[in-house]
Parts: C-alpha cells; structure tokens; sequence
C-alpha cells in the first residue's frame, strides 16, 4: 500500500492549532508523525492514528 503522507507536505486539520492555523508541516512519518505548525512553528510529536483522522486534506511538495 503506497503511503499518502510524506516529509514535506502540508496537511489541513480539522480543528485550528491556538495561534489560528490550520496547516501542519510533516516533518517525521512513522509510528508517529512529527508536525511543524507553519503559523508559529511549534512542533508535536502526534501518532498516526490521529494525523489520518483529523487530516482534511493533503498538499504535496513540489
């Protein structure tokens, strides 16, 4: 099964991050996925079952 989420992409979340944002940079795809936030730049370590439901959409790097 080809994965959906890789390093470098940009996913929407269902719910904001407190700064405002939607948009999470990946920075780490496993078990658990580490997470950029591209409004303040905190990062999280969150498991994947989580990231795949609360994920809206999915822009790829170029």
């Amino acid at each position: 099964m080809a994965d959906r989420f890789a390093v470098g992409d940009i996913i929407r979340m269902k719910k904001p991050h407190p700064c405002g944002t939607y948009e999470w940079e990946i920075l780490r795809v496993g078990a658990d996925f580490r997470l950029k936030c591209t409004g303040c730049g905190h990062q999280v370590m969150v498991p994947r079952k989580l990231v795949e439901k609360n994920t809206r959409e999915i822009r790829k790097k170029a």
